[in-house]
């Protein structure tokens, strides 16, 4: 690789397509241009939302590609779980008229993110003050549609290298009678209940419904966006209980994990945790997340962040590029 290097980036998840041109510097940094974001339902597929941003981008682009999907990765063909478009890796050069590709999981790429992300693009959560460990794992967590799971691991000359994970499938533990009453609520519908079935966006109706019938309320239907909009900003006391139920349990889950992985550092991801920031500062995540027991001091002692950069998968695709192509460090 000569000084810089360009590819496309992209980010296709169920409502959006994002494309960005990535330059790759000798040093290992990435740089984004502008953002162009498509809407998947206004695109028959990925191929013409494609031509679409090759146009706006006056006809030609960068010969190497890079794609976090939100969907498995599988050699043949790629389907997304809220998107009718499919993906077939091996016709992506031909369709694409590209030189080099490489897809990645839309999480994978998040944690790619975080790995290369500077100090001044995390927002401090709880644990000690300081920057991310500069070795050994660091987890992370994002809930969105479902609860994205993976870590990262740093060796001593800044080299790291990222491990996708299915943790947001793990089993959902209850720590009190609120969280039993959600888990029995769920176990109505689904013969086992996941993690993610009460850590992730849409997981708030359920939590919202099932505070209703602990206090006697009849349910007023409302769904996620609504349930969100309407706890953040506190004109629902209810929903804004089910926000704070949900920081609650999300500090729990993000401490499972920390120990599951041997963690020295925590990553909180996804625009979800971002727009309820300040909620999550002020609720009862902290806590919850150093409570475990007889590893609660070893709890306190891992730095928590919140990873602002505001396209990680982005960012994370290119970087992923990088480190198959180039072999630079973080």
């Amino acid at each position: 690789m000569g000084a810089t290097h360009e590819i496309v980036t992209v980010d296709v998840g169920g409502t959006h397509a994002r494309f960005a041109i990535a330059t790759i510097s000798a040093d290992g940094s990435i740089e984004l241009s502008e953002p162009t974001t498509l809407h998947t339902e206004t695109h028959a597929s990925f191929q013409t939302a494609w031509e679409d941003y090759r146009e706006r981008m006056g006809g030609t682009l960068p010969d190497d590609v890079a794609m976090a999907v939100a969907g498995q990765i599988k050699p043949d063909i790629i389907r997304f779980t809220n998107n009718p478009w499919i993906i077939r890796p091996p016709l992506i050069r031909e369709k694409l008229g590209c030189s080099r590709h490489l897809i990645v999981n839309d999480f994978e790429a998040v944690a790619h993110a975080a790995a290369r992300a500077p100090s001044d693009e995390f927002l401090h959560l709880t644990g000690p003050e300081t920057d991310l460990p500069a070795t050994g794992t660091i987890s992370v967590l994002g809930p969105g549609t479902g609860l994205g799971v993976a870590h990262f691991w740093r060796d001593a000359s800044g080299n790291y290298r990222v491990q996708a994970t299915e943790g947001g499938h793990g089993d959902f533990a209850p720590l009190d009678a609120i969280e039993d009453a959600i888990l029995a609520r769920l176990r109505k519908r689904h013969n086992r209940v996941s993690t993610e079935r009460v850590v992730s966006g849409p997981a708030i109706v359920d939590i919202y419904e099932a505070l209703a019938a602990l206090e006697g309320r009849a349910v007023v239907e409302l769904d996620d966006v609504a349930i969100w909009t309407a706890g953040v900003s506190g004109e629902n006391s209810l929903a804004a209980a089910a926000v704070d139920r949900f920081c609650l349990s999300l500090g729990a889950v993000a401490g499972d994990i920390a120990l599951v992985q041997g963690a020295s550092g925590v990553v909180i991801a996804g625009g979800l945790g971002y727009r309820i920031r300040e909620t999550l500062l002020a609720s009862g995540f902290a806590e919850r997340f150093r409570a475990k027991g007889r590893f609660a001091g070893l709890m306190a002692s891992l730095p928590v962040k919140l990873i602002t950069h505001p396209q990680p998968g982005l960012l994370g695709a290119a970087a992923a590029f990088a480190q198959t192509h180039f072999d630079r460090p973080a």
